[in-house]
């Protein structure tokens, strides 16, 4: 008999890939309405919450939740949604979720100058108590992991991002769109967690003709500094870039074909989904990669071979440069990099790893970590209380 997961949330697609591929469980995924996230999920076989109020999310997971032999979060919403309704769950943490964890006071983003808004004391404590009650929690790369080891020392793990190489290959079909010159997608999120303003002045420095598609959607616009950052982005935009809608999901690999290269994340140095979709699709893909950062391989431990190797805008310039003049440069990088992704994102690899912890879980795990009905209803009276500091905003959570 399969394992029957219910998946709260999904960012980037995680877990409408993951069920393609493991074979001992069944996922359901539920997730968030909210506007750009909608756009950008596989809606295929995907429920919506029709609410965003906190109280009518509640009622919808206690209405199914006995249908479940437990829960799977990646956001902390999905985490607190578990936690509150007694769901024994895992967490699986990608991009900045664990960076800036709401249990931390001021918590603070390398890029900008001043933290993000702080959480009253009793929500950081409340929050503490959702890491802390996970049966697992996983890592999808290495810094996250190192991080996740300083809040949690037990039931955690380090699983790699698999490619949906169903979706993502070197057959897809390209958009039906115009091409006049060689031309780059860069679509990340405009945002300097990106490196979007290392790529722009990179931009104003090459030598070649080039036109760089760079998707419309924006990292971050929770303070002020956020959104003065991505309006002075906007008003430097270079005239190589071309700004474009966000795709739909099942666009996205088309997008890849159509395009000559692709131009991925210039700051954190470990890359990111579009990058190793982009690869699988057999383009050539510039993104700095930290070669301190090691992955492993089999017994080994190893640089990632992208470029280029530090994020300076004149060093990456003259890359684009040479991605634009050189087919047998571009060639010969998309090969390495397509050696090294098949091996870290391998979805059949990576899916029996999910398989082999959801037995775990089931085997050694599960009774040891149901909560009772009294647990439930003192956890839903903290989060209540934590948040009732707050008028507003309970409000427009439960009213």
């Amino acid at each position: 008999m399969s394992i029957k997961i219910l998946a709260i949330g999904d960012l980037a697609n995680n877990f409408v890939i993951l069920r393609k591929y493991v074979t001992s469980s069944e996922i359901h995924i539920i997730n968030f309405p909210w506007d750009t996230n909608s756009k950008l999920t596989d809606s295929k076989d995907v429920e919506f919450f029709n609410s965003l109020k906190t109280k009518e999310q509640i009622d919808k997971i206690d209405s199914i939740k006995n249908n479940f032999d437990f829960a799977i979060v990646n956001t902390w919403t999905g985490a607190a949604l578990a936690y509150i309704t007694g769901l024994d769950y895992i967490m699986y943490f990608v991009g900045s979720a664990l960076r800036v964890p709401p249990f931390i006071k001021n918590p603070k983003l390398d890029y900008l100058t001043k933290p993000l808004p702080s959480r009253n004391t009793f929500e950081r404590g409340f929050y503490r108590k959702v890491l802390e009650n996970a049966v697992f929690c996983v890592a999808n790369a290495p810094d996250l992991f190192s991080i996740l080891k300083k809040y949690r020392s037990t039931g955690i793990h380090q699983i790699g991002i698999p490619v949906d190489t169903q979706m993502f290959n070197e057959n897809v079909k390209p958009l039906k769109r115009k091409k006049t010159k060689f031309t780059f997608l860069s679509p990340q999120r405009i945002g300097l967690a990106k490196g979007i303003d290392i790529i722009w002045k990179a931009i104003e420095l090459t030598k070649t003709d080039f036109e760089v598609l760079q998707v419309e959607w924006f990292l971050g616009q929770r303070t002020n500094e956020e959104k003065n950052v991505n309006k002075k982005l906007i008003q430097n935009i270079p005239k190589k870039v071309k700004l474009i809608p966000i795709f739909k999901r099942e666009d996205i690999p088309k997008a890849y074909a159509f395009v000559d290269a692709v131009i991925g994340q210039m700051k954190n140095g470990l890359g990111a989904a579009v990058e190793r979709e982009a690869v699988f699709c057999m383009k050539p893909v510039l993104q700095y990669a930290n070669p301190e950062i090691k992955f492993k391989i089999g017994n080994n431990e190893v640089s990632s071979p992208f470029l280029p190797h530090s994020n300076d805008p004149k060093v990456l310039s003259q890359l684009i440069d040479r991605i634009v003049e050189s087919e047998s440069f571009r060639k010969q990088l998309m090969e390495q990099e397509y050696d090294f992704i098949k091996q870290i994102a391998d979805p059949v690899k990576i899916g029996q790893k999910w398989d082999d912890l959801f037995v775990n879980y089931m085997k050694n795990e599960r009774k040891t970590k149901t909560a009772s009905s009294f647990q439930i209803k003192l956890r839903q009276k903290e989060f209540l209380f934590a948040n009732r500091l707050y008028f507003r905003k309970i409000k427009n959570r439960f009213f």
